[in-house]
């Protein structure tokens, strides 16, 4: 499959500038972390790029829809199983079980969490963010309310991180790719 052929779905099933924005994001964490493990970048940024195909016009069918919409474009029972499992316990029953799944689950309600205290800052960028800042964020439990503190800390542990080591390399993922989701916000 290729990316123009995700970006087409995506954009099928997703109008507002916010999942666009956030489906860009964890495109672009997830190509990091598969750089950074020494896995296939392009697989694992279209399952990022692709987690919440369903999420916008489908949100009480979140991870069960999915299936179904992924089969326009092909996609591998692998890609499907990836994409349902970061719903585990939440929205669906599909546990993640491979580490690309691990990290999905436990990067996608982190990255919200990591933009929405990115916005609160003067720079309004991850750029300067420090993992302490983020921690303070993460205990006030109104800040970002809808980011799963319990699913964060449950992904951690799936990967056998603390939660200080997830924050950190999720930041860096991010501050990675920051630049390059402004430019791709525009394109689509």
């Amino acid at each position: 499959m290729e990316r123009k052929q995700a970006i087409d779905l995506l954009k099928k099933y997703n109008k507002e500038e916010f999942h666009l924005r956030h489906a860009l994001t964890v495109e672009g964490v997830m190509r990091y972390f598969a750089k950074e493990l020494g896995y296939d970048e392009e697989f694992w940024g279209l399952v990022g790029l692709l987690h919440d195909i369903d999420f916008e016009k489908y949100p009480e069918e979140h991870c069960k829809k999915a299936p179904e919409l992924l089969k326009e474009i092909d996609a591998s029972e692998e890609m499907v199983h990836a994409i349902c499992s970061h719903g585990y316990s939440i929205c669906s029953e599909i546990e993640p079980v491979h580490e690309m799944e691990k990290i999905l689950f436990a990067t996608d309600e982190l990255t919200g969490l990591i933009w929405a205290a990115a916005k609160m800052r003067p720079s309004k960028s991850t750029k300067d963010m420090e993992v302490s800042s983020l921690k303070k964020k993460f205990k006030d439990k109104k800040f970002a309310a809808g980011c799963s503190r319990d699913t964060i800390k449950e992904g951690a542990e799936r990967l056998g991180w603390t939660l200080e080591e997830l924050f950190e390399k999720t930041i860096l993922a991010m501050r990675d790719c920051e630049d390059e989701i402004e430019e791709k916000i525009k394109e689509i």
